[in-house]
């Protein structure tokens, strides 16, 4: 796992290369697998490899999206907020096991942040979503993860630029 972390790093280009039938069963079986507070399980993950829905995703923010121009496969993680109040946790445990599988698979990824961003000065983002893509508004979206091939290779953070500070012992 730890070499997984090494060598990943958000991808914001891909190939126009799809991924295949099996990464993707994988991929799915990653989020499933993700642990949820009281095992509640609150989550919805909407796969979307249609290109024209990707790109209508793009719009749901001005700044941010890029990853999604040339992603072939994007995951909504969204959740009923009604079912667990620690949905943003849950969904977020789900992203980055996503996130990690994508990398371990040879995919790249990047999250694209949807909640609390806004579409336009009147409609959030989330709302944009929750319309174009016919989700029901009890369900929160917390993020959109981008997949696809990476057009270039990025190399992981060194270790020598690892904020060590940032670790405090027994109390800050």
């Amino acid at each position: 796992m730890i070499n997984i972390l090494r060598k990943r790093r958000s991808i914001r280009k891909y190939t126009a290369q799809k991924v295949e039938p099996e990464k993707l069963e994988l991929l799915k079986e990653a989020v499933l697998r993700a642990p949820s507070s009281k095992n509640l399980n609150p989550w919805e993950f909407i796969f979307v490899d249609d290109p024209e829905i990707i790109l209508q995703l793009k719009s749901c923010k001005p700044h941010g999206t890029i990853p999604l121009e040339t992603a072939t496969l994007a995951i909504i993680m969204c959740a009923d907020e009604s079912i667990n109040d620690a949905w943003v946790e849950d969904c977020s445990i789900a992203s980055v096991l996503c996130l990690l599988t994508a990398q371990s698979l040879g995919l790249g990824s990047c999250w694209v942040q949807i909640r609390n961003r806004m579409y336009s000065d009147e409609i959030t983002s989330e709302k944009y979503i929750q319309e174009l893509m016919n989700i029901p508004e009890k369900y929160r979206v917390l993020n959109i993860i981008s997949i696809g091939y990476p057009a270039k290779i990025r190399n992981g953070k060194p270790f020598e630029e690892l904020q060590f500070k940032k670790i405090r012992w027994n109390k800050f």
